[in-house]
């Protein structure tokens, strides 16, 4: 996949595979961008060889914004096929039991953020920030709005889902979201020392402290995202078939405020 065309590229050194999200100008993650990085999350997942993963983007200002709203103005679905793993390939993979590093390399945002989280580990550099603008762009953070209020106190949570408003490296420390602050110079090496460390590991072991976490939180999330991409509760169906979610993606490719009908 270390291709110029490829929006992923990957270096395997050992037991360590580092998955980079290129995909320029942001980092934004289409349908197409989302099956390659599920091919090759499960690839990792399946190969006996690896044990450890690193999570990064190329470029020292964007880790990841999330779903592609240029591309979703041009005809991409939202609800559309994701590929194995659904979004960026990691967060609904089933039986991922090795350790996944997510290193944020600058912003992080809606479907980015939720990737970040889907790792086990997060180091950050200092300069990164994060949000969760999904209600400015009239659509849901449906991952984020199941973990969030899991991982940092609930009312934290519902602030920063209900105003999308940013936040830095700090808070989110702060707030447990993150296990370390690096300088941005400093953050690859900190990942792949943490990394190493991680994969002279006992990997059976690792398995089954994944899967046990995995299967006491199962019931709430696997379940109610398996709700939401099913449309099965009417509030997201409603939105998902909505004028109000196409605005939403067309007035930011338009680079306008959107107008919001309700509808």
């Amino acid at each position: 996949m270390n291709t110029q065309t490829s929006p992923i590229q990957t270096r395997r050194d050992g037991a360590i595979l580092q998955v980079t999200l290129d995909r320029p100008k942001a980092n934004a993650i289409d349908l197409q961008t989302s099956r390659i990085m599920g091919e090759a999350f499960r690839a990792f997942r399946d190969d006996p060889d690896l044990r450890v993963a690193i999570l990064t983007g190329a470029g020292d200002r964007f880790f990841c914004p999330g779903w592609d709203l240029k591309a979703a103005a041009g005809g991409d679905a939202v609800d559309g096929d994701y590929g194995v793993g659904g979004f960026g390939g990691l967060q609904e993979l089933r039986d991922m039991n090795k350790p996944v590093i997510a290193a944020v390399n600058g912003i992080a945002c809606g479907g980015g953020l939720e990737l970040a989280l889907s790792a086990d580990l997060i180091l950050a550099a200092d300069h990164a920030t994060f949000a969760l603008p999904e209600i400015r762009s009239g659509t849901v953070a449906d991952a984020a709005s199941i973990k969030l209020p899991k991982r940092i106190p609930y009312h934290i949570a519902m602030e920063l889902l209900l105003t999308g408003r940013w936040f830095d490296a700090d808070e989110a420390h702060r707030w447990g979201l993150v296990n370390e602050i690096l300088p941005a110079a400093r953050l690859m090496q900190r990942a792949w020392e943490l990394a190493r460390l991680l994969a002279g590991g006992p990997p059976l072991v690792y398995a089954a402290i994944k899967e046990i976490v995995r299967d006491a939180e199962d019931s709430g999330f696997q379940d109610a995202m398996n709700r939401i991409t099913g449309r099965q509760l009417r509030s997201v169906d409603v939105l998902y078939a909505s004028e109000d979610q196409l605005e939403g993606a067309r007035a930011f490719a338009e680079k306008r405020d959107p107008v919001w009908k309700g509808r």
